[in-house]
């Protein structure tokens, strides 16, 4: 059976081995030669590098059983145009929830703009572990009291550097990160604010939360988008039963 995964996390990537494993024809879309690099080698897997948009996703379609839509909880786009791109091609579209963890006593935003204001009004140092693309959001701020966390590829570096980002402000690590690194940073750079999205368990956000805690760090939050899929195990299920009974 064709299944096409929409991926670039580390759940999207446990669900294609998963899948292809059990004998499924796995072609996971990734957007950066950074997601395919990690997505890997692996056997029964085609790993197809590049943004797409609604059309492109619809050209895509044809011939597969299953579109799976694996990406980032907060990439509300990219979820939308594939639910549009699905219904179109009439491809089944089925969307894998990365379970949200929550903070008690963070600030919670709505946005990195909302994240920028709130900031404005206070001081300090502030880890950014929101993405590159949102740097545009704190273009008010003072740059030096910026230190953006992002991943070690040249298009985060080329955001930062046009942000106007000091350079050793920039940490450009790959995670997600322990309890203890969090906390070394924090401390290493005289952070006072950590600015981040709840990426659940598998993006690390518990232990940015902790770290916060430990070091007296204020937490920001940038609400989770509502909506609707489901668990790893319900998808790889059906997923499971769909392929027996094609092959019965």
């Amino acid at each position: 059976m064709n299944i096409l995964i929409f991926s670039g996390t580390a759940d999207g990537r446990r669900l294609s081995r998963h899948l292809a494993d059990r004998g499924a024809a796995v072609t996971v879309c990734v957007a950066t030669e950074y997601g395919s690099e990690e997505q890997g080698e692996y056997t029964g897997i085609r790993v197809l590098t590049g943004r797409r948009d609604a059309e492109q996703m619809r050209a895509l379609l044809s011939g597969f059983a299953l579109c799976i839509d694996a990406t980032h909880p907060y990439a509300l786009r990219v979820s939308e145009n594939l639910r549009a791109a699905c219904a179109s091609a009439g491809v089944p579209y089925r969307r894998l929830l990365r379970a949200a963890c929550g903070a008690e006593g963070a600030v919670i935003v709505s946005d990195a703009a909302e994240a920028a204001e709130y900031l404005s009004r206070t001081e300090g140092k502030i880890l950014l572990a929101i993405g590159s693309k949102e740097l545009a959001a704190f273009r008010d701020l003072d740059p030096e009291r910026l230190c953006p966390r992002v991943l070690p590829a040249q298009a985060s570096l080329s955001a930062c550097e046009a942000a106007g980002i000091p350079h050793r402000n920039i940490i450009a690590m790959q995670g997600p990160f322990t309890r203890e690194l969090n906390a070394a940073l924090i401390r290493q750079y005289g952070i006072a604010w950590l600015v981040t999205k709840d990426g659940g368990t598998v993006g690390g956000f518990p232990e940015k939360a902790a770290a916060a805690r430990e070091t007296g760090a204020g937490l920001i939050v940038l609400r989770r988008p509502e909506e609707d899929g489901e668990s790893f195990e319900e998808i790889a299920a059906a997923c499971e039963e769909l392929m027996k009974c094609r092959s019965s």
